[in-house]
């Protein structure tokens, strides 16, 4: 593969994938710089999303989207993991209809036959059955956005000064860097880039507290019930992603025994 020409036999941990993505995305903010440059800064990527979207969490979902674009796990369509998912395809479709069909009736059947139950937790959300929208932590991530989103886009435009608009950005990237590491997924040939991208979430959440906290608790535009939900909200979202990446790291340690 492009990505991993400097890859060993050996399983990197997060630290080595942290290395290597802190690179990639140097390159990406170049591109994005060179793609949709704004010299004069006028404009917050976040409220022309607004502008362009149906309702907030909309914004939210197209924000996502457009970092993964530009992130997107840093696989080529060319390498050869695509290749072979494209060709494991092409092999499926080789079977006749009624065996796909028949295997499909039995998943549906296991599923349905007491498990539904799963479905809530985030265990499930790290099996092949599951989602990233059954992962506690990026749904509380994209409401938290959403509603940071309402409040911003009722702001004088006047006071959208640098301060608030990093507040918004940082809160926007916290789901985004726990999708990228979710689309890694739990093997452990990837679990490490999967913690070390997750931890980038946990670096926004803190990165945002701390504006939250120094620049913008007595801010006119902040009412102080505002302060302290947006305060709340966003510590307990930090600190469960603390735990969520315990959890990996856990996981990472137990394919060595």
């Amino acid at each position: 593969m492009a990505m991993f020409n400097d890859f060993n036999d050996d399983v990197w941990d997060e630290h080595q994938w942290e290395a290597h993505l802190n690179e990639i995305e140097k390159q990406t903010t170049h591109l994005r710089k060179f793609i949709a440059p704004d010299p004069l800064n006028s404009t917050p990527r976040w409220l022309t999303l607004l502008r362009e979207s149906q309702d907030e969490l909309d914004a939210v979902d197209a924000f996502i989207r457009e970092e993964l674009e530009f992130n997107d796990p840093y696989f080529d369509e060319e390498d050869d993991y695509y290749t072979e998912w494209e060709e494991d395809d092409d092999i499926d479709e080789s079977f006749p209809e009624e065996w796909n069909t028949e295997e499909s009736d039995l998943e549906e059947e296991d599923f349905d036959a007491g498990e539904e139950w799963k479905a809530l937790s985030d265990e499930f959300a790290r099996t092949e059955n599951g989602s990233i929208e059954m992962l506690d932590i990026y749904d509380d991530a994209r409401s938290l956005s959403a509603l940071i989103l309402q409040w911003a886009e009722t702001l004088n435009p006047e006071h959208i000064n640098e301060d608030c608009n990093n507040f918004v950005g940082r809160i926007l990237k916290i789901g985004a860097k726990i999708a990228g590491g979710y689309s890694f997924g739990f093997d452990l040939e990837f679990l490490g880039g999967n913690i070390a991208y997750t931890k980038k979430a946990l670096y926004y959440a803190n990165d945002g507290l701390t504006i939250l906290q120094k620049h913008l608790k007595e801010a006119p535009f902040l009412t102080t019930k505002q302060y302290f939900s947006f305060h709340q909200q966003l510590f307990e979202l930090r600190n469960n992603i603390g735990i969520y990446i315990q959890e990996l790291r856990e996981e990472f340690n137990m394919g060595f025994e």
